[in-house]
């Protein structure tokens, strides 16, 4: 038996497991789509996954809207029948590239559809997946085994599996990884954070805000999590971030996050304003402070899109953080 191993860290894999597990809590007839093989050019890699529930609809994508209805048909017969489903879409040939939907891609997507009635538990190990920054691991083969696990959950089945609609199947097993959520802190609630907050949960970071001001926490509703607290209490409760955003539009405020973030290992530290306020700011630093920080800080934080006003900067802000999450940051 061949294993097949790859990691993915979609950006929709948060949305699809959230709503997964609602769906199970909800005892909803649903079918989890998860991409286990790709070739060529195609709209999503390994791990990618979508929801198809009778009550909660579709959630996530696999292709720009046009394989949809076939993988929804074939995942409710799956959900249906309580058993493991297989579909391969493949359009490589010239044909598909101006008949049917026209995709006009090139690639194949091989998917297992799993009904998530017949999977009980994998709720739990889904919220470990997101609570816990633990990598998601999924283990099935053709015969319907199934093994979840992320840090101490896993929970085991085995379910009815026909015979993939795919000839000379190169691979019987699949060993499917989510890498865990990144997480983000975010120092200081303002203008930007009304639309950043929910921008960068929808990209799918943890996202947690630290602020002390109370007129300010409204706009902070977007948070997975508000906390008032100093930076340093902060970093305590939940020291794991894989980036920081210090935005509070107060130059006492930012420098004391910032002499928090100092002491902290977070690789990505972001500083709203422009370049004389930081200056100013590290004046007021020691030298180990500043050395510490000089490495990791991005400041000003954001890319340069064009445009003004919280909206903008918002959106710069999410841009140059997704960038950084998939290697792809302008030097």
């Amino acid at each position: 038996m061949q294993s097949m191993r790859a990691g993915a860290a979609g950006n929709g894999s948060r949305a699809v497991l959230e709503a997964a597990v609602e769906s199970i809590d909800a005892g909803d007839s649903a079918a989890l789509a998860l991409v286990i093989e790709t070739e060529g050019s195609t709209y999503v890699g390994v791990g990618a996954m979508a929801l198809f529930g009778a009550a909660a609809g579709q959630v996530g994508w696999l292709s720009g809207g046009c394989l949809e209805p076939e993988i929804e048909r074939r995942a409710q017969e799956a959900a249906a029948a309580s058993s493991v489903g297989w579909i391969e879409i493949d359009t490589r040939d010239d044909e598909d590239l101006l008949s049917g939907s026209a995709l006009g891609c090139r690639g194949r997507l091989r998917i297992a559809l799993l009904p998530l009635r017949a999977l009980p538990g994998f709720e739990t190990v889904a919220q470990v997946w997101s609570r816990d920054g633990s990598a998601l691991d999924i283990d099935l083969d053709l015969s319907g085994a199934i093994v979840a696990k992320a840090g101490d959950a896993l929970r085991s089945w085995r379910l009815p599996s026909h015979a993939p609609d795919w000839p000379n199947a190169q691979a019987e097993a699949w060993a499917i990884r989510l890498e865990p959520p990144p997480k983000v802190i975010v120092f200081g609630a303002g203008p930007e954070t009304p639309m950043l907050l929910p921008l960068l949960r929808g990209m799918g970071w943890m996202t947690m805000l630290a602020e002390r001001r109370q007129r300010w926490l409204a706009h902070g509703s977007g948070a997975d999590r508000s906390i008032d607290a100093t930076p340093t209490a902060a970093l305590q409760q939940a020291p794991v971030f894989d980036a920081a955003l210090v935005m509070h539009h107060n130059f006492e405020l930012d420098r004391e996050a910032l002499s928090g973030l100092a002491d902290s290992a977070i690789p990505f530290i972001g500083l709203l304003g422009p370049v004389r306020r930081r200056e100013d700011l590290f004046r007021l630093l020691s030298p180990a402070q500043r050395t510490s920080l000089s490495a990791r800080l991005r400041s000003p934080i954001g890319l340069k899109l064009g445009g003004t006003g919280p909206q903008a900067i918002a959106l710069s802000i999410a841009a140059q953080l997704q960038a950084y999450r998939h290697g792809e940051e302008p030097r």
